[in-house]
C-alpha cells in the first residue's frame, strides 16, 4: 500500500505521528512552529522510505512542513494569545515584511534550493544558540525594537530566510525579540503568531508552483507530500496547547535555555546537510 510493504508502511505512519506529536509540543513550549522537527524527519522519510532523490527531497520536506506548520501554530498562537504572551503591536507593525519576505523566499526557494544558504543560516544560528544557552540571564543587548522601518526589515529577512529553509520564523523572531529586551514567555507567544505568516503564504507558494517530483510518494502535490500531512497534524494539534500550558510555568531563563538547545540541535541538522 503507498508503494511501501505493510511493516513499512506501519513504522512509517508511527515515526510521522510520534513527529508530530514531538513538533506540536516545542510549537507550543517555544513558539517555533515545529519545523525543526518536521524538516528533518520529512527528509529522512521520503529518501529512506520512498527513495525519493536527494536533490528534490529536501524541497519536500521544506514545503510539507510549511503546511503542517499552519494548524501547529494556529493552535499555539491562539493558546499564546489567551494566556496573555502575544504583542499584538509587533504583529500588524511586521505584517507588510514578513508578508513580503516570505512571498519572496517562497518563490526564489521553488526554483533555487541554495546549500550556501542552509550552511550560512545554520552557522548563524549555532552562534546565537550558545550564546542564549551562556547569557540567560544576562542583559538584553537593546532597550526595545528599532524604528517600524528597521522592524519591518526584520521581519522581512526572518519570513525570508525561514521559509527557503521550512522552519517557524520563531528560530530567529524569539532571539531577536529577547535581544530587544521583550520578556521571554511574549517572545515565544508572539513567534507563534510570526509562524503563522510563515506558514501559510510559504506552502500555499509551494504547493501551486512547485512541480511535483517523479519519484515522489503518492498523493504529492507540487512540493507538499498529503499523505505526510494527513499522519502528522492531528498528533501536533493535540501537543501544542501542552506545550503552551507547561511553558507557563518555567522561567525566562530556563525557556531561554531549553530554546537554546533547540537551536543548537537544528543548527548542526542544518550545517551536517549543507556540507554533506
Amino acid at each position: 500500500m503507498f508503494g511501501l510493504e505493510w511493516s513499512e508502511l506501519i513504522s512509517t505512519v508511527a515515526i510521522l505521528a510520534a513527529c508530530g506529536l514531538a513538533g506540536g509540543f516545542l510549537a507550543g513550549l517555544l513558539g517555533i512552529g515545529g519545523g525543526i522537527i518536521f524538516v528533518p524527519v520529512f527528509y529522512y522519510i521520503f529518501t529512506s522510505a520512498f527513495h525519493v532523490d536527494p536533490s528534490v527531497a529536501m524541497m519536500l520536506a521544506t514545503g510539507t512542513s510549511l503546511t503542517c506548520m499552519i494548524p501547529t501554530s494556529i493552535t499555539a498562537a491562539l493558546a499564546q494569545y489567551r494566556n496573555g504572551n502575544t504583542n499584538m503591536e509587533t504583529i500588524k507593525t511586521w505584517a507588510p515584511g514578513l508578508i513580503i519576505g516570505v512571498l519572496t523566499g517562497s518563490l526564489i526557494s521553488s526554483f533555487y534550493g541554495g546549500k550556501w544558504l542552509v550552511i550560512l543560516f545554520g552557522s548563524m544560528m549555532l552562534l546565537n544558540s550558545l550564546n542564549t544557552f551562556f547569557r540567560a540571564k544576562a542583559k538584553p543587548m537593546f532597550d526595545s525594537l528599532p524604528g517600524k522601518l528597521g522592524q519591518r526589515i526584520i521581519a522581512f529577512c526572518i519570513s525570508f530566510l525561514s521559509v527557503m529553509l521550512g522552519v517557524g520564523g520563531g528560530t530567529l523572531t524569539v532571539p531577536v525579540l529577547n535581544a530587544c529586551s521583550e520578556k521571554p514567555h511574549r517572545s515565544v507567544g508572539t513567534s507563534s503568531a510570526v509562524s503563522l505568516f510563515v506558514g501559510i503564504p510559504g506552502a500555499l507558494v509551494l504547493f501551486f508552483t512547485g512541480v511535483t517530483p517523479d519519484n515522489a510518494p503518492v498523493f504529492t502535490i507540487g512540493y507538499v507530500s498529503l499523505l505526510a500531512v494527513a499522519c502528522v497534524i492531528p498528533m501536533s494539534i493535540l501537543t501544542a496547547p501542552l506545550g503552551v500550558k507547561i511553558g507557563k510555568g518555567v522561567s525566562p531563563a530556563t525557556l531561554k535555555r531549553i530554546f537554546a538547545v533547540a537551536m543548537f540541535l537544528v543548527s548542526v541538522r542544518m550545517l551536517i546537510s549543507g556540507l554533506s
